[in-house]
Order: C-alpha cells, then structure tokens, then sequence
C-alpha cells in the first residue's frame, strides 16, 4: 500500500488536556503536524458508539450502537480493519478493553493483542500500557503491517474515577503520551501516525452534548501532512477516510465522513 497507518486512541482524552499533562510531547507535535483541537465526536459522547463511528464512519443512529453493549448491524458497514483487509492489507489492534473485537469482522485482523488493565494501584496500569507499547512495537517491528490501532483505556477510567481534568485524570494522560512518545520514536519517519480520543468528559461523567464531553483533539502526523497547520473543524468521522486515503485505496461507500487530505 501507497503508506503505512498507526492510529493511536486515549479514552476520554478532552481538547484542552495536552497542554496541560506533563509530559508536554503531544501538544508539542503541532509544530510537526496538522491538527485540529476543536474536532468534534458524535452523539451520544460514550466509548463504543464513538469508537464505532470512528471506524464506521457513520453516526451512532446509523450504526445503531447507542452504549457500551455490541448489537449486530442490521445493514452491516465494513469498518477500517475490513476495508485495509479487504483491499489485501494487514491489520492489528493493540488494546485494553475487551468490546472494540467487534470492530473487525472475522479474518480483518492478523493480529489482535489484548491486555485487561489494571485498575489499581496506578503502578500496575502503566506497566500494562509499557508492555502494551512493548508488544506494539515489537509486532510492528516483526510483521511491518499496513494500519495498526493501539488504544488505551485508563485515561477514561481515571476520569470516572477522580474527575476530569484532576490532577490523577492529568497524569493518566501523561503517562499515556509517555507510550506515545515511544511509538514515534521508533516509527515517526516510515508511519503516518494519527493521535485522537473517542470523547472528553466532564465532572466523573460523559455521554452529554456539553463542548466538554463533545470536543476532541486530533493530530495527524507524517509526510503527508503540512506541519503547523491547524484545521478549522474536524470530526471523528473524517479519520477512517483520511485513513484509507493514506493507504491508497477506497473507501466503504456508506461511510459519510471526508478525509482530511
């Protein structure tokens, strides 16, 4: 295929986070890619109906996941794994909680790593994103595949469980563009590599139509992109478009979102 894909995902991760984590790499990124920090999810703002709108791109009351509980399409829409699949690419998903399998249909994914995260202490949560990073890195390394997904989960946990924007929300993130960091590092120069969340939050709660639950940031990065431009809007729709378009292929002809290329 025409490039290579790692789309990385922090749940919960708000708009106005980046600047604010320690860990200063990703909002640092801008000067090196295009991004957008008003980018907006979809309705309602909760992980798996966002995450399907991520890779369906469609919205929810298309695909008709409302909450975090899987129901079979009643019209089916191929996802990015089905599509890179379908077009003869390999795909991989690096995760943390169990309910994005249903992304993939059967045989889409040549590689499916998944790893239940720790809640507590927080000690046990970063060392399972490290070998999370570690078995990413390392299958990337081996098998060289076209578009991998590596998502992390206990920003949103920490949300849920200590607030929004505390100081335990802000070093989960942290501790996450730690992994980041590390994975453009190692593949920043051959991989365009695309950074977003599935929602932000407010409070120890999410799902509303409040801008703080509704805006997202995304940041695109690699040859492709124009460093230090900033989009004017963006969506979560757009990125399974710009994804495919990276690739060099088509994309599903039900999906509604534009590639931001």
């Amino acid at each position: 295929m025409e490039n290579k894909v790692i789309l990385v995902l922090f749940d919960g991760m708000r708009a106005d986070v980046p600047d604010k984590c320690e860990n200063k790499f990703l909002y640092n990124l801008r000067d090196k890619a295009t991004y957008c920090y008003k980018s907006q999810t979809v309705i309602p703002s909760v992980t798996l109906p966002c995450h399907t709108s991520l890779f369906l791109s469609v919205d929810p009351e298309r695909h008709g996941i409302t909450n975090n509980v899987w129901m079979p399409q009643v019209r089916p829409i191929d996802s990015i794994f089905d599509v890179v699949a379908a077009a003869g690419g390999k795909c991989a998903m690096v995760h943390d909680w169990l309910q994005l399998r249903d992304l993939a249909k059967p045989k889409s994914l040549h590689f499916d790593y998944y790893r239940s995260f720790a809640k507590k202490p927080l000690e046990d949560t970063v060392y399972t994103e490290k070998r999370m990073t570690d078995v990413a890195i390392d299958y990337i390394k081996e098998e060289d595949p076209d578009f991998i997904f590596i998502y992390y989960a206990y920003s949103d946990e920490a949300g849920h469980k200590y607030g929004w924007m505390t100081d335990e929300y802000i070093s989960a993130i942290s501790s996450e563009v730690t992994q980041l960091e590390r994975l453009v590092n190692e593949f920043g120069d051959e991989y365009h590599i695309i950074v977003t969340a599935d929602h932000g939050g407010h409070d120890r709660t999410h799902g509303t139509t409040m801008p703080e639950d509704m805006t997202i940031p995304i940041t695109f990065l690699g040859k492709s992109f124009e460093a230090g431009r900033e989009l004017e809007s963006c969506s979560i729709k757009d990125i399974a478009p710009t994804v495919t378009t990276l690739l060099g292929i088509e994309p599903a002809d039900e999906w509604e979102g534009k590639s931001v290329l």
